[in-house]
Order: structure tokens, then sequence, then C-alpha cells
């Protein structure tokens, strides 16, 4: 009986799943229209896209907001002073940290893999908000990268990146990569540590089927550039992550 009813259950949340991405998927057809319309009109006096960008976030929160099995809190908000180009940077877990992020409704270029501008209709808007792309391995496209970031945060646009590089598939803090920091020591600009809770549960790594689980997102105070002053991108990204592992509450010797 209760293998019978684990069986209903799962099949309960397989159809429950796939109607969910069913609407991800036409939502976004019937939203990137709008972005469009958006960035054309916009265009000739918003250079940072900063009206298509909070439409993104808008566009992004559906999701969680419609989701009953996706409760989302957001703590630390007034870390996020306005005016103030961040680099800003997150613990990676799941696929959902991306809709998550954009709660925080602040202003940001994503830094993201090449393959993400490829995606219809999300893909396509990524490329209207002016976010960054990212070719994984490639020193001329991580060099093209960082140019980018250095051109988006003089402008007065945060940056955002998972300095993980990608997904944690155990729940842990993996070891950091050196791009963020090196950004940080060349740019001056304050780093941002944002720690997300809960995403792995909710939608595992690679997974499609839809868990509940509560969601958390806190902004950390940010380190201002003076609290690294003449300090090597190593020793920035070794304080950051310790930073990362205390708020999750993992021992900082652990790297996955």
């Amino acid at each position: 009986m209760v293998l019978g009813l684990s069986k209903v259950q799962q099949g309960l949340k397989a159809v429950y799943s796939t109607g969910f991405w069913l609407f991800v998927l036409t939502n976004s057809a019937c939203m990137f229209p709008v972005a469009l319309g958006i960035w054309a009109v916009t265009a000739p006096f918003d250079r940072k896209k900063v009206v298509l960008h909070k439409f993104t976030c808008l566009w992004a929160s559906v999701y969680t907001w419609i989701n009953p099995f996706w409760p989302v809190t957001v703590r630390g908000l007034e870390n996020i002073k306005p005016g103030v180009a961040y680099i800003m940077v997150a613990n990676h877990l799941s696929t959902l940290d991306i809709l998550v992020m954009y709660r925080i409704f602040k202003h940001f270029k994503w830094v993201s893999k090449m393959e993400n501008f490829r995606v219809p209709f999300i893909g396509w808007n990524m490329t209207l908000n002016k976010y960054i792309p990212v070719r994984r391995g490639d020193k001329d496209s991580v060099a093209e990268m960082m140019k980018a970031c250095g051109v988006a945060l003089g402008e007065g646009s945060s940056v955002m990146i998972f300095p993980e590089g990608t997904r944690s598939k155990t729940g842990r803090l993996r070891q950091f990569k050196l791009g963020a920091f090196e950004l940080a020591a060349q740019t001056k600009r304050p780093i941002l540590p944002i720690v997300i809770r809960g995403t792995s549960e909710a939608l595992p790594a690679d997974g499609f089927l839809i868990n509940g689980n509560n969601i958390e997102l806190e902004v950390l105070p940010p380190l201002p550039a003076e609290s690294y002053e003449g300090l090597e991108p190593v020793a920035i990204m070794d304080s950051t992550r310790a930073i990362f592992t205390k708020a999750l509450g993992q021992d900082e010797s652990a790297s996955l």
C-alpha cells in the first residue's frame, strides 16, 4: 500500500513538473516579444538596459511566485546601496538559483556560459540585456569576459558571477575560481556575497522533478575595496569563500 502510494505521489509530481515546465516554455514565448518591444523603445536612452532588466526580474520571478512549492524568502537587501556597482558572487546549487537571484530586483549583468545565450526566448533576452557570455576553458573568451565586466562596472552596472563555476551536486560549497577576484583586484569594486539556501532540494542539479522546499536568499554585507587592498586575488578568493562557508555552516576545509 505504501509502495503504491509512493508511485502515485511520484506520478503526480511528474505530471505537475511537466505542466510547470510547459508553462515556463509557453510563457517565455509570450514574454520575449514584450522584452523585445521594451528593448526597442528604451534603446535610445537606456544604455545600461535598466528598464529591460527590471522587466526580466519580473518575468523570472513569476515562476517562483506562482509555484506554491517554492516559497522564497529574501533577506539583506539593505546591504545593496543605490548607485553602487558591485561584483556580486553567489553559491550555485541548482538551475533554480538563476530565477531566485532575480527576486532581489536590483540591476546587474549576468556572467553566463555561452550555451545559455542560445536557449530560445530566455537566451535571446539575455543578449538583449547585454549580459556577459563566456566560453569555459577558452582563454580568449575569458579575457573578453573580464574586459566586458570591467566596462559594465565602469558604466555603473553590477556584475553577477557564480564563483564555483558550476552547480554543486552535493549541496556543499565547491572550490572557487579566480575570475571574480581577479576582477575585484583590477577594478577595486566592492564584493557582494549572496548566499542561496534550499534550491538543491527544490530542484536538484540537472533535475526535472519539482520538490517542495523553503528557499532563502541572503545578501550579506559587502566587502569594500579597502578591505582587500594590496591582497592577491587568491587571498581575496579565500577570504570570500570563508564568508560563505561560515554563512552556510560548512567546514571551510571541505572542497568538493
